[in-house]
């Protein structure tokens, strides 16, 4: 049992650096329905995984890759009607899951463990995939951070600069979408959307620079996941919504700091 305290740990670490960084990204620019919108509907790449009896994670790889480049193209050239059409992805991502569950042989237990998610049944692999996501995020808001900077706040100095914005949001979308593979294990896909922007609104409230922002978000994660795993194990309880909990309680005394 220790080991797979262990191995949660860990994965606690390489999904909380991960959720710093997009987490914050998706705070400032007010992405939160596109990212339901990738969660949810990465549940189509499950079931065709399943139904295909092929790698779960390769499936949902290529399927919330294409659903982020969707959302990209839905959200540059549909804005007046962007989030009624990013509802619509949502609910055929979801959909697609279902059917190609329906027709897989059998009954697929796996597909419940990636609603909810189980952060103590993440495998060594998984921590290899974390770990790869993580490099590139960390890489990606080294090199680009001045330009997501702007992304989020001052759109037109990208444009004054010549820098294709439309581009830069694609590939942060493209980042969120490996960031939600990893985690969907982990996490959940129904609870996904609450550990992302838990943390970085928190951090929002006591911090002034970005950096400081995506830095206290990793941490908070760290915490809530640490303790809903402590939790989880002396109580024999799922450890996501446990997390989830404690993270909603965090942020809700949060709110009394003024601000």
């Amino acid at each position: 049992m220790w080991d797979l305290i262990n191995t949660s740990i860990y994965a606690s670490i390489l999904l909380s650096i991960a959720i710093g960084i997009i987490g914050s990204l998706i705070v400032i620019n007010k992405a939160t329905a596109i990212t339901g919108s990738i969660a949810h509907g990465s549940f189509g790449g499950i079931g065709i995984g399943i139904f295909l009896g092929t790698s779960i994670l390769l499936t949902t790889t290529i399927f919330t890759v294409i659903l982020a480049l969707i959302l990209a193209l839905i959200t540059i050239f549909y804005r007046h009607r962007a989030d009624s059409l990013i509802g619509v992805i949502w609910a055929v991502g979801m959909s697609i899951g279902i059917i190609f569950l329906s027709l897989a042989p059998g009954y697929n237990a796996d597909a419940l463990s990636y609603l909810f998610g189980n952060i103590l049944l993440v495998e060594n692999k998984d921590l290899l995939l974390m770990g790869i996501v993580d490099l590139i995020l960390i890489v990606s808001i080294l090199v680009l951070y001045n330009r997501f900077l702007a992304m989020s706040y001052d759109m037109e100095f990208l444009k004054i600069r010549g820098i294709n914005s439309n581009l830069l949001f694609t590939y942060f979308l493209v980042l969120t979408s490996l960031t939600i593979v990893i985690s969907v294990r982990a996490i959940g896909i129904i609870l996904i959307l609450a550990l992302f922007t838990i943390p970085p609104l928190i951090a929002e409230k006591f911090t002034k620079r970005f950096y400081q922002m995506i830095i206290l978000s990793s941490i908070l994660a760290f915490i809530f996941m640490s303790a809903g795993i402590i939790i989880s194990y002396f109580y024999d309880l799922s450890p996501t919504p446990i997390i989830v909990i404690i993270a909603a309680t965090g942020l809700f005394l949060s709110l009394f700091k003024k601000t």
